[in-house]
């Protein structure tokens, strides 16, 4: 998975622009970045921020960033997606963990903003080592700070060894209240699964899954090739991935459509 469409859909779903005075936004961006520097030292894993409003991330690898080929420093990606990672992590279990992080967003979309940092996500995935083979870690997300108008802006990754190596069914995925560490029942975010897309997203979807052009899909629908192309952007933002075929599997996967 290669996922690289989060910003327009924050923006998409959250249209209002918020400037921050730039020495402002600077110190807040730095004083996370010590935090997490110094959280890596202690940890020894490897950590993501991203900045979502302006498209990159800082990663700071301690001793076990040696999984991923990164040596134990700070780097500066061009990116809010960390590619060099997500190409080791086996592809089944990174499309769970997107739609994980998927509900994730439109959960904490209904929380007030000062609720946000109460939860993160938890999960397990396989990670193809330097050996080539796959090993077990855990994977987390935060997001830490949003704008003024609820635009999500500044998140944390965190990749850290697995103990238990043992098979599973999946990422075994979770929603956790940090205050209380209480899981978040599946029925509390799930139904908002189908809110992501409208109802001609949905139709469109099912098209494109039958294997149709988008030219075939405005004729059956009786409406422009044009009209057809722009659902495709929108639903592929709102569904955070690449392409058209990303957006059918992810959907697959959370029952949004079937074929």
């Amino acid at each position: 998975m290669t996922a690289k469409s989060i910003i327009e859909e924050i923006n998409d779903l959250l249209t209002e622009q918020v400037s921050i005075d730039p020495l402002r936004k600077k110190t807040i961006i730095e004083h996370y970045k010590q935090i997490v520097q110094s959280y890596v030292k202690v940890e020894q894993s490897v950590a993501v921020l991203t900045n979502y409003q302006d498209n990159y991330s800082h990663i700071f690898a301690g001793a076990f960033g040696s999984v991923f080929g990164l040596k134990s420093e700070s780097t500066y990606i061009d990116s809010a997606f960390e590619d060099n990672i997500f190409n080791k992590i086996h592809p089944d279990d990174l499309l769970e963990r997107h739609v994980l992080e998927l509900r994730y967003f439109h959960f904490l979309k209904t929380l007030p903003l000062e609720d946000r940092h109460k939860y993160n996500t938890y999960c397990y995935i396989r990670t193809n080592n330097l050996e080539g083979i796959y090993k077990y870690i855990t994977h987390r997300t935060y997001f830490l700070t949003s704008l003024s108008n609820g635009i999500i802006w500044l998140a944390l990754c965190i990749y850290s060894p697995c103990v238990e190596q043992n098979q599973r069914k999946g990422i075994e995925g979770k929603i956790i209240n940090n205050e209380n560490g209480e899981i978040l029942p599946v029925a509390k975010y799930l139904h908002y699964d189908k809110m992501i897309l409208s109802d001609r997203e949905l139709e469109i979807l099912r098209e494109i899954a039958l294997g149709k052009g988008s030219k075939e899909i405005a004729s059956e629908l009786y409406i422009s090739p044009y009209t057809v192309s722009r659902h495709r952007q929108n639903l592929i933002r709102k569904l955070k991935v690449a392409n058209s075929a990303e957006a059918v599997k992810t959907a697959l996967l959370m029952e949004l459509i079937t074929i």
